[in-house]
């Protein structure tokens, strides 16, 4: 049953070294505040799960926190590469990074799975790709009832689940607007799920045909954090900090810069920076 509590309380309460660990948000929503307070109380060896990885697991990976990282796509959206990320598959700096990639039809599959407590996921997909060659948690079976050969991947059930909404009343309950993307499915097959939101209110008034609730008994902590998804946006709330975005390419881009820049405003920024970052491109 869901928590309301500060932000640290909750990720020292729910995460461990070594956790496999998935922190969603399709374009909106993507939870960077809870991520530094990750990275700021030092929990190591994480297998990192996410459709889209971004500047989060750059900064994650750069840190030399990760071991592996499942994923369907990565890059700094509308800008590039991933630096930090390339930087350790390329060079293994600061450490190795295993890797295991799908495509988003997969990822979203895998996800739906967990959230149904199958096993598996089956789709048509992956004809004529060559990801299986490399990947061995793509497997083929054949239909029992039309002989189709189809696809075949592990369901995603993260050791916890982290993700931004925009706002939860009193008793625990979660209201997603927007894009959606696979937030409802991580929480749900997670054995652990934090949630940050925008506001914390008596009752969510009108609610828009999209809207997903979820309910207080499928969370374990709700933390208040207001600009959590910066520089991602927060629909209702705040628009996407698209100056940011390029700045990271700079920023990333050099080993000694990126880790001066992260200690000076992640690692000893202390739990109320609440995602914004200092210098160019913060609001």
């Amino acid at each position: 049953m869901a928590q309301i509590m500060e932000l640290k309380e909750a990720i020292a309460e729910n995460v461990h070294d070594g956790d496999f660990m998935a922190l969603e948000g399709f374009t909106h929503l993507i939870p960077h505040a809870a991520a530094h307070e990750v990275l700021r109380q030092g929990y190591k060896d994480l297998t990192l799960c996410r459709m889209t990885p971004d500047m989060i697991y750059d900064q994650f990976i750069g840190m030399g926190r990760v071991k592996k990282l499942v994923f369907s796509y990565a890059g700094n959206p509308g800008v590039g590469l991933l630096l930090r990320f390339r930087d350790a598959v390329e060079n293994a700096w600061p450490q190795a990074l295993e890797i295991e990639e799908h495509s988003h039809a997969a990822m979203a599959n895998a996800y739906e799975a967990g959230a149904a407590g199958l096993p598996c996921a089956i789709f048509r997909g992956y004809r004529g790709a060559e990801l299986a060659e490399v990947n061995p948690n793509i497997k083929s079976i054949l239909c029992p009832f039309t002989g189709e050969k189809l696809a075949a991947v592990p369901a995603i059930n993260a050791d916890v689940a982290i993700i931004h909404a925009q706002r939860a009343n009193r008793a625990g309950d979660v209201m997603i607007e927007g894009i959606i993307g696979v937030q409802k499915e991580v929480v749900l097959g997670a054995k652990r799920a934090i949630v940050t939101v925008e506001e914390i209110v008596d009752d969510f008034g009108d609610v828009s045909p999209n809207a997903v609730i979820l309910p207080g008994w499928t969370i374990d902590a709700v933390v208040r954090v207001p600009g959590g998804a910066h520089p991602s946006y927060a629909h209702g709330y705040y628009a996407r900090d698209n100056a940011f975005y390029k700045d990271w390419d700079r920023i990333a881009r050099d080993r000694d810069t990126f880790l001066q820049w992260m200690e000076e405003h992640v690692i000893n920024a202390g739990p109320d920076a609440f995602g914004r970052y200092a210098g160019k491109g913060s609001r």
